[in-house]
């Protein structure tokens, strides 16, 4: 019997073992590689997707659990990218190798969610389940309080964000070039 979710918005149904984790689901049955393995023991955050709002680490939530829940993915947060933690990590060089990224801005847009000016100590407490082997965790703590900043703000600052930015390259440690972080950020980081 298929198990039937909200996948970004839309119907979703699959027709897989209910004891399959959600992360395998997206990534190998939907073919949505925005969400990231990172341990496979929910230590990481990587593969960190909100469901009905919250943080949740995919790697180690089963199928069955998500039935008849909103799921949201990297892909989802927002249509044009133009969601505030996404203008400021585009904004704010955020990505390095880019690999725990999605994963990070999940977390950073559920905490927003709750909180929409957070201090380092809540910036610090939501965010110690995502480990950045980069870590870019200065950068990771300014964008989230630019996000703050922009989600409070029009969205005429989102273009003036990606202009600024659109000539900066970023090298990803699987070797693939991305034209822009912005297009690191939009892509979920590296495959």
């Amino acid at each position: 019997m298929p198990i039937q979710f909200t996948l970004n918005g839309k119907p979703q149904a699959v027709n897989v073992n209910p004891e399959m984790p959600l992360l395998w689901v997206l990534r190998d049955e939907l073919a949505m590689t925005g969400t990231k393995f990172g341990c496979g023991m929910a230590l990481c955050g990587a593969c960190t997707v909100h469901i009905d709002g919250e943080p949740t680490r995919s790697c180690i939530t089963p199928i069955s659990m998500v039935a008849g829940k909103r799921v949201t993915t990297i892909e989802g947060l927002s249509p044009d990218h133009s969601h505030p933690v996404q203008r400021a990590w585009t904004e704010f060089d955020v990505p390095q190798c880019g690999y725990c990224q999605s994963g990070q801005i999940m977390s950073a847009a559920a905490l927003l969610a709750k909180t929409p000016k957070p201090t380092d100590a809540q910036i610090d407490d939501a965010m110690s389940g995502n480990i950045c082997r980069c870590g870019t965790y200065q950068r990771i703590r300014a964008a989230i309080h630019r996000a703050a900043e922009l989600h409070a703000a029009p969205v005429a600052s989102a273009k003036q964000g990606a202009q600024l930015h659109e000539e900066t390259p970023a090298q990803f440690s699987t070797g693939e070039q991305f034209a822009t972080n912005a297009d690191a950020v939009r892509a979920g980081g590296a495959e």
